[in-house]
């Protein structure tokens, strides 16, 4: 075995990710206090061509140096828009029949393993303060709480984290669905 050069791993230039199709999802950031963290979202978010990243509430927006050192380029193709109000912006989201679904650890959340994403859906995945979780008003309004199984001693995972474990499942899902 070898590793493979960049030329060999064939990615997308800019343009033409910024031209490609993107699976049925978008990526809600409420309040999330680490650039780095924002950061590291875009570049899962590349990875797994998510449609669009928001950044709601107190969430840093780029261009911003802590943002750009860990997207690696990610925060320039990515779209992305701010959203001053997350909860009046899923509201709105919801009215238009896209399904919210709140990464939190809830009562009734459905466990990531059990998650089969609807065919044909379209979704935005709700990531909270690293702190304080997702807003409350927005788990009131979710269709879902989608909750990572854990099997150690702490009780969450860095939102970066996090937000790639989801991303990916959620583009294995529908990639196996079309099979």
């Amino acid at each position: 075995m070898r590793k493979l050069s960049m030329d060999e791993l064939d990615r997308l230039s800019v343009e033409e990710f910024k031209a490609a199709e993107k699976f049925p999802y978008s990526v809600l950031l409420d309040d999330v206090r680490s650039l780095n963290n924002v950061g590291s979202v875009f570049r899962t978010s590349d990875a797994f061509r998510v449609s669009t990243v928001y950044l709601g509430g107190i969430t840093g927006t780029p261009p911003h140096r802590d943002i750009t050192k860990t997207a690696l380029g990610a925060d320039e193709s990515v779209h992305w828009e701010h959203v001053p109000d997350a909860v009046g912006f899923c509201k709105d989201l919801k009215a238009k029949g896209v399904r919210i679904v709140a990464v939190e650890q809830a009562e009734a959340s459905v466990g990531l393993p059990d998650f089969q994403p609807e065919p044909g859906g379209e979704y935005v995945f709700v990531f909270g303060n690293e702190v304080f979780g997702v807003n409350d008003k927005i788990i009131e309004i979710a269709d879902l709480c989608l909750e990572i199984p854990q099997y150690g001693t702490k009780h969450s995972l860095n939102i970066a984290v996090t937000v790639g474990i989801v991303c990916w499942d959620f583009v294995h899902k529908r990639l196996a669905a079309k099979e």
